[in-house]
C-alpha cells in the first residue's frame, strides 16, 4: 500500500519508517526543505535509539522517502497520515491545532480517489469532524475518509512501541476507514498478538489523553506518597513494589522522582483540562495533578539545599542528566531545567552533563558549564544531582567520581544507584521516598578520604531525608 505521512517530526519519521518496515511504500512529506535534504542524506533531526537504522534500511530497499512536494506524495496514496505538532498555545493550555488544518487544507485537492486521511497527531474531541469539514470544503469532487489512528509512542523505546504496541487505536465513521486501516495494521500485528481496537473517531481521539492523563496522576501519586514515606521512615521502592504487584494496578510508571516532563504528559493534561472546560466538566484529580507535579519540579531543588546544609549560594552543584528521560535528547518539560535555574537564584554555579541532550539544553539554560566527560563535570562539585537515570550514569565508576568532588554530597533523585553502593564509595546520599544515609567507611586502598570527606551530618546540624527512582 501506498502511505504519505505529513511531517518528519518525531511521530511522522517513526511512523513512516516503521510503516515501510512493514513493506509499504511510504513518502513522508516537510515543508522544511533543509529538514528534508538531511533526511535524504540520512541525517536525522532528533535522537531515537534504533531509528537510523530502519530509516537506513528501507531508504536502500525503495520503500521510504523524503520529499517537500506534497502533491507527488499524495499521489495515489491510499492512505494520508497527518502527523504535525500540535502544541499547547502560549498562555491558553489547549492544543494549537493550525498545523493540523494547515495539513488538511493542502491535502484536500490532491487526494487520491477514496483516500483515507487519517489524524495521527495528538488531538482534542472533534477534530476529526473539523479536518473532515475542511478537505469537504476544499476538494471539488471524489470521495475520501477521515479517521483517528493516535500514536502511544514513548521516547527511547518508539520503534518497539509502534512495531509490537500494547493495543492500536483506530476511530472511523465509515466501513472504507475502517478497511484500510486494518489492512495497514493487522496483518504486522498478527504475530505479536496486539490488540486493535475500532471505535468511534470522537472515542479514539479521547483514549489519548484519558491515557496520559491516568499515567500522568499515577506519577504524581507515587511521588507524593515519597514523600510519606520520608516523614515516616518508609521506603517508597518497597512500598510500590507491593503495590505494583496487585494485577489491578500494576507496577508501571510507580518510580518516584522529580515529577514528570516531556512532550506528551504536561501538554496533553492540560489540552484535556481545555477541553473539559469547554464543555462544561471539572476533571478535579487532573488539575491537581497538572499542579501538583509543577511545584514539585521546583521543590526537588529545595532538596539539593537542604542536602548540603541549606544554603547553595557560592557552591558548586554538578548536574548529572538534562532530557526529562533516558534515551532521547528532548529538553521540553524537563524537570532539569526549573531544578537548575532555582538553584542559580540562590546562588549556585551549575556545571551539567548528559550524555546526549546538552546542544538542547544550551539553548535553553543560561550561564551552566556543560562538560562531555562525567567526572570532569564534578571535579570540585558540593554536591552531584542525578536527574535523568541514563544507563551511562548508573554504570558510572564512583570510587572515582567521589574522588574528583569536594564534598560527599549525592542527590539521587532517580534511584540510580542500587542501595549501598554510593555510600561504600563515600558518598553522602539522598533520594526520594527513604531516609538519607550515610557514607560507609570506604577501604583505604580503594580511596584516599583525608583531603575529601565531610561528616555526613550537615554543618547546621540537621539529618535530611531525600529519595529517587526512574519513571
Amino acid at each position: 500500500m501506498k502511505i504519505a505521512v505529513i511531517g518528519t517530526g518525531y511521530v511522522g519519521l517513526v511512523s513512516g519508517s516503521c510503516f515501510a518496515q512493514w513493506g509499504n511504500e511510504v513518502v513522508c512529506v516537510d515543508k522544511n526543505a533543509e529538514k528534508i535534504s538531511g533526511l535524504q542524506q540520512g541525517k536525522l533531526p532528533i535522537y531515537e535509539p534504533g531509528l537510523d537504522e530502519i530509516l537506513e534500511r528501507n531508504v536502500v530497499a525503495g520503500r521510504l522517502s523524503f520529499t517537500s512536494d506534497t502533491a507527488a506524495a499524495l499521489k495515489d496514496a491510499t492512505a494520508v497520515f497527518i502527523a504535525v505538532g500540535t502544541p499547547p498555545r502560549p498562555g491558553h493550555g489547549d492544543a494549537d491545532l493550525s498545523f493540523v488544518y494547515m495539513a488538511a487544507r493542502e491535502i484536500a485537492p490532491l487526494l487520491a480517489e477514496n483516500a483515507v486521511v487519517v489524524v495521527k497527531s495528538t488531538v482534542p474531541v472533534g477534530t476529526g469532524d473539523a479536518v473532515e469539514k475542511i478537505i469537504a470544503t476544499e476538494r471539488a469532487h471524489g470521495t475520501f475518509s477521515v479517521a483517528s489512528n493516535p500514536e502511544f509512542l514513548r521516547e527511547g523505546v518508539a520503534i518497539r512501541d509502534f512495531l509490537a504496541p500494547d493495543r492500536v487505536v483506530i476511530g472511523v465513521a465509515d466501513e472504507r476507514a475502517r478497511e484500510v486501516l486494518t489492512e495497514i495494521y493487522s496483518g504486522p500485528l498478527a504475530k505479536t498478538n496486539s490488540p486493535i481496537v475500532v471505535t468511534q473517531r470522537r472515542t479514539s481521539e479521547l483514549i489519548k489523553y484519558a491515557a496520559n492523563a491516568f499515567l500522568a496522576t499515577k506519577i504524581t501519586f507515587i511521588n507524593e506518597l515519597a514523600d510519606l514515606c520520608e516523614q515516616v521512615g518508609s521506603d517508597v521502592g518497597e512500598l510500590a513494589l507491593g503495590m505494583g504487584l496487585d494485577q489491578r494496578i500494576g507496577a508501571s510508571f510507580l518510580n518516584a522522582g522529580p515529577g514528570y516532563g516531556g512532550s506528551c504528559f504536561p501538554k496533553d493534561t492540560l489540552a484535556l483540562l481545555r477541553t473539559a472546560q469547554d464543555h462544561g466538566v471539572a476533571l478535579r484529580i487532573v488539575e491537581q495533578t497538572v499542579g501538583v507535579n509543577e511545584a514539585r519540579k521546583r521543590k526537588m531543588a529545595l532538596k539539593v539545599m537542604d542536602a548540603v546544609g541549606g544554603d547553595v549560594d557560592g557552591l558548586t552543584i554538578a548536574v548529572f542528566g538534562l532530557t526529562f528521560k533516558p534515551d532521547t535528547d528532548d529538553m521540553r518539560e524537563a524537570p532539569s531545567v526549573p531544578l537548575i535555574e532555582t538553584l542559580q537564584r540562590f546562588g549556585a554555579a551549575i556545571r551539567a552533563h548528559d550524555p546526549v541532550g546538552m546542544d538542547n539544553a544550551a539553548r535553553i539554560l543560561e550561564n551552566v558549564a556543560f562538560f562531555e566527560d562525567p567526572y570532569e563535570c564534578a571535579r570540585d562539585a558540593d554536591a552531584v544531582v542525578i536527574v535523568t537515570g541514563w544507563d551511562s550514569i548508573r554504570r558510572l565508576d564512583l570510587v572515582r567520581l567521589r574522588r574528583m568532588t569536594r564534598s560527599p554530597h549525592l542527590v539521587d533523585l532517580r534511584g540510580a544507584f542500587q542501595e549501598g553502593r554510593a555510600e561504600a564509595a563515600g558518598f553522602h546520599v539522598c533520594t526520594v521516598g527513604r531516609p538519607t544515609t550515610r557514607p560507609v567507611e570506604p577501604a583505604p586502598d580503594l580511596l584516599d578520604t583525608k583531603n575529601h570527606l565531610h561528616s555526613a551530618v550537615a554543618p547546621n546540624g540537621r539529618r535530611v531525608f531525600m529519595g529517587g527512582y526512574e519513571h
